[in-house]
């Protein structure tokens, strides 16, 4: 077996440059969805790359209808699953399947 060759200071230095430029990316935010936060603010967070995870107190029709479509604009992903409404990120999808 041939020698690997492994720079760990290097590997180190880019860690640390990645979480330097964290743009919210990766995260997971939970919150309630009840009319009290901004819509601009969710979307915000989708755009940066956090996933909602929104516990649903009212008409989830009533309460996403002012962020919804620009989540959609971005391509992110939205799905209602029992009380809480899931909401992703471009490029993070929602897979659904095991619900079957």
């Amino acid at each position: 077996m041939g020698e690997i060759d492994l720079d760990l200071q290097t590997v180190e230095e880019e860690l640390d440059d990645e979480e330097e430029g964290d743009d919210g990316g990766g995260r997971v935010v939970l919150g309630v969805l009840d009319g009290s936060t901004p819509d601009e603010e969710w979307v915000e967070i989708v755009e940066d790359g956090g996933t909602l995870v929104l516990s649903i107190e009212g008409d989830v029709n009533e309460l996403a209808a002012g962020f919804a479509g620009g989540v959609r604009e971005i391509d992110g992903d939205l799905m209602q699953f029992r009380g809480f409404l899931v909401v992703t990120p471009p490029g993070v999808g929602i897979d659904a399947s095991r619900l079957d």
